[in-house]
């Protein structure tokens, strides 16, 4: 079995991918860019930096925007995004989530969480999940966003494990890279036409245990 497993955060383990569209959704409408759900598709996985970079790319009057226009429409999202999620309780838990981080502790399987949000820490108390990670790696550690490895190589570090001792589990497409360029084996949370980097797709964390992949 694993000696590791790190998990991604939004639409793994806690349902938040709805406010983020609210936020970003929010800030797009202030600026009068038309932006959709299959819009927010694109930025799944993706860093709020590079995920503003698709939004005002949306933008088809030809405006510019200033690094610092960038920085304040930044924490405007920010803004929306942590007025939404201030009410999350222990009820935001996605199905199976808990039961999966029960097994892994009843098998002393080191967890960590590997998530683009700098918000991690704050939902991860608000939902009282905290005290089952060993390692939590977020976006206020590291710079490059998936499909870079850089998050589950620096948890792998954190649970001082080795790559290929890690089994990560994701929902995003670019999550999924990032776990095969960090030289780990992934589980995907969703579909297999929208998760074709994972070793195995499951459509939630129910099944966690049932593909739980053992050396």
């Amino acid at each position: 079995m694993y000696k590791g497993v790190l998990f991604d955060l939004d639409g793994v383990l806690i349902d938040t991918a709805r406010y983020h569209y609210q936020a970003w959704q929010a800030l797009a409408k202030q600026l009068q860019i038309p932006f959709t759900e299959q819009d927010n598709e694109r930025l799944k996985g993706v860093s709020r930096v590079a995920s503003l970079d698709i939004l005002l790319g949306l933008d088809k009057t030809g405006r510019t925007y200033t690094e610092d226009d960038k920085a304040q429409f930044l924490q405007v999202k920010n803004d929306h995004y942590l007025s939404y999620i201030k009410h999350l309780t222990a009820a935001d838990i996605l199905p199976g989530v808990i039961e999966a981080l029960t097994f892994l502790k009843t098998e002393n399987i080191r967890i960590g969480l590997g998530s683009a949000s700098k918000n991690a820490p704050f939902i991860l108390d608000k939902t009282g999940l905290s005290a089952y990670f060993d390692a939590v790696i977020d976006g206020n550690m590291v710079t490059q966003a998936k499909p870079h490895p850089a998050v589950f190589l620096l948890g792998a570090e954190a649970l001082r494990l080795i790559p290929s001792e890690c089994l990560v589990v994701e929902d995003s497409e670019a999550g999924c890279q990032a776990a095969v360029h960090a030289g780990m084996a992934v589980i995907g949370i969703g579909e297999r036409e929208h998760l074709p980097s994972a070793d195995k797709v499951v459509a939630s964390m129910r099944s966690f245990k049932k593909v739980i992949i053992f050396n």
